[in-house]
């Protein structure tokens, strides 16, 4: 028996080729028979969780980790035994290229969820998803590039070439496409940073508009004509925007002004008379009114009040409510409405009669 354990195949003896068979088998049975107990351990605790990273960890473990340990154990197996030089190094360059696939594969998928959960949480999440996997591809195709060569670089081979030409590649395609890249990149703050959302109403420079669509490199608005208008990605992030999403109410200021032959009398009960006209309409909020100064030709009255919806059509409807109510108590009352007037005395002399 002994004789037979002892023979030589391939630099090795039986009993190796035996050792290293049972080391191979009895990895994968273990990880066979332990893996699946594991997993669903892992799973009832991220059940458990409201977060989503301990579910990624899962899935990243179960489409990954799990083959791994299965390679692994094939791999513990064929290093038992004496192997020749070049057949070693095959073997040790396929563990590379394995260990290094499941490493991208776990980093790109990671990533992938971590994207897609985030945007997921935000309003019009769906939408967002689906801009941005075309982006996603291309990080995956660069973090795979890096990878792969890094892993070259370790297999002994001269990457310098390489990466020089990915260099002299990366800074002429930069030149040629300087617009589409400051897009792309304002598509990454508009995305993460979120000055504004789809469905927003933003005012920028001169231009104001309902957010409609964010792409890559341009942004649609829908101006309240009923036009669409198209910005660059560029030009919203280097613009100074105004934001009326998380406005609650809008204030309203205006100005009025009464003759100068109004009496005073009529003139105190001026501020009491608009206040009373704003509180009894249901959607504004008085503030203040004030006899604010004497004008060229009119006396002059400063008002303040809230529109408590943000809606802009609210806000217009507020607004000329408020102003017919003035104009007819101001009728009702016959206070007279200034406008740009001027009085001339005349001296009337007598001439003197010339004898």
């Amino acid at each position: 028996m002994n004789t037979i354990l002892n023979i030589q195949y391939f630099g090795n003896s039986v009993k190796d080729w035996m050792l290293a068979l049972t080391i191979m088998i009895g990895s994968m049975v273990l990880v066979g028979i332990f893996a699946p107990v594991i997993l669903r351990k892992l799973k009832r605790v991220a059940e458990r969780t409201d977060n989503h990273i301990d579910d990624i960890a899962v899935l990243a473990v179960q489409r990954f980790v799990v083959p791994f340990l299965y390679i692994g154990g094939f791999y513990m197996g064929l290093a038992y035994l004496t192997l020749p030089d070049r057949v070693d190094k095959i073997v040790h360059t396929c563990l590379m290229l394995v260990y290094t696939f499941f490493i991208l594969r776990v980093i790109t998928t990671v990533f992938h969820y971590l994207v897609i959960s985030f945007l997921g949480k935000q309003e019009d999440g769906e939408t967002k998803q689906k801009q941005v996997r075309g982006l996603l591809i291309i990080v995956k195709v660069i973090i795979w590039a890096v990878g792969m060569i890094f892993t070259l670089d370790n297999l002994g081979f001269n990457v310098s070439t390489i990466i020089a030409g990915m260099g002299i590649s990366g800074i002429a395609i930069a030149l040629a496409a300087q617009a589409i890249l400051a897009d792309l990149f304002s598509y990454f703050i508009i995305l993460f940073d979120r000055p504004f959302e789809i469905g927003d109403y933003i005012v920028f420079e001169t231009e104001a508009g309902v957010v409609e669509y964010v792409g890559v490199k341009s942004t649609k608005l829908r101006t309240l004509n009923g036009q669409v208008l198209i910005c660059s990605n560029k030009d919203l992030t280097n613009a100074r925007l105004n934001n009326y999403k998380n406005i609650t109410r809008r204030q309203t200021l205006f100005k009025i002004g009464v003759t100068y032959q109004t009496p005073p009398h009529v003139l105190e009960a001026i501020p009491t008379m608009i206040k009373e006209i704003i509180d009894e309409h249901p959607t504004a909020a008085f503030d203040r009114v004030h006899f604010s100064g004497f004008g060229d030709s009119s006396l002059d009255f400063e008002i303040v009040y809230y529109s408590q919806s943000p809606e802009f059509a609210v806000f217009m409807s507020t607004r000329q409510d408020i102003f017919f109510s003035i104009f007819k108590k101001f009728e009702k009352e016959g206070i007279s409405f200034a406008y740009p007037t001027r009085t001339i005395f005349m001296e009337h002399t007598q001439t003197p009669a010339i004898s």
